[in-house]
C-alpha cells in the first residue's frame, strides 16, 4: 500500500534522511523503531507531504505521491496522528470531530457514534474543550478526529509519548481493533515493547538511516537491534 524508495528529506540546509527505504504492504501493522532525533517524525511527514523529500519517491496505492499537499494525501486515505497531536484547545470534543468528519465511500464509515464506541471515555466529555483535555483524552481525540476522515492507513507518530502505562494499554487495545478491522498502520515509536507487540514487520532508524528491518523475531533476535534499541 505505501512504498518509500530512497528518499532524502532536509530541513532547510539540514539533511534529514538518508537513502530511507521501506514498504507497508495491505492490512499490516508496521514500526518504525528509532531514539529522539532519529528520522522517524521526519519519515512520516515526509510521506504525508508536510515535509516532502527532494530526493526519492513516495507511492501510495501504486501512485507516486511525492510532494502532494496534506490535504490531497488525506483525500487519499491517510490519517495522520502527528506526535504533538495539534488538537483545537477552543473547540469541544465534538466541534473537533466534526470540522474533520468526511463520509466514507462505503455505507460503514466512521462518524461520530462508531468513535464514541472505540473510546468511550470522549463520548462522556463531548462538550469539553480541547484544550481541557488530558494527555491521554488528546490522544485519543487526535486518532479519533484521523478516523473521522475516514482514511484506509494510518500514521501514527509517538502515540504513547507522555501517557501513563494505563492509557498505554488502552492505546494498544486501540490499536489492535484498528488492525483486525483491516486498518494498514505505519507506526512510529520509541516505546521498543509496545510497538513489537503489534507489529507484523519492523524498521530501525538512526541518524536518518534504515540500518536494521525484519520480521519481529527476527528484530529481537538481533543483537545489534537490542543494543540500539534497549531490548
Amino acid at each position: 500500500m505505501l512504498e518509500i524508495k530512497r528518499i532524502h528529506t532536509f530541513y532547510g540546509l539540514s539533511h534529514i534522511l538518508f537513502d530511507v527505504s521501506l514498504a507497508v504492504r495491505a492490512g499490516q501493522v508496521v514500526c518504525l523503531l528509532g531514539r529522539n532525533g532519529a528520522g522517524k517524525t521526519t519519515t512520516l511527514k515526509s510521506v504525508m507531504g508536510i515535509t516532502p523529500p527532494r530526493r526519492g519517491r513516495i507511492v501510495f496505492k501504486g501512485e507516486d505521491t511525492t510532494g502532494s499537499a496534506p490535504f490531497r494525501m488525506a483525500r487519499k486515505g491517510i490519517g495522520y496522528v502527528p506526535d504533538d497531536r495539534r488538537i483545537f484547545a477552543d473547540l469541544t470534543v465534538g466541534e473537533n470531530l466534526e470540522i474533520a468528519a468526511r463520509k466514507s465511500g462505503s455505507g460503514n464509515g466512521w462518524d461520530e457514534k462508531r468513535v464514541y464506541t472505540l473510546f468511550p471515555a470522549l463520548g462522556d466529555i463531548t462538550h469539553r474543550k480541547g484544550g481541557l483535555l488530558s494527555g491521554g483524552e488528546q490522544k485519543m481525540l487526535a486518532i479519533a478526529r484521523a478516523l473521522m476522515t475516514n482514511p484506509e492507513f494510518m500514521l501514527l507518530d509517538e502515540p504513547t509519548e507522555g501517557l501513563a502505562p494505563v492509557m498505554v494499554k488502552t492505546l494498544q487495545e486501540t490499536i489492535r481493533t484498528l488492525k483486525d478491522a483491516g486498518f494498514t498502520v505505519l507506526l512510529a515509536e520509541q516505546n521498543v515493547r509496545f510497538t513489537l507487540d503489534l507489529s507484523d514487520y519492523g524498521y530501525i532508524i538512526d541518524n536518518g538511516r534504515i540500518r536494521f528491518q525484519g520480521t519481529v523475531a527476527e528484530l529481537t533476535g538481533n543483537e545489534e537491534v537490542k543494543r540500539l534499541c534497549g531490548l
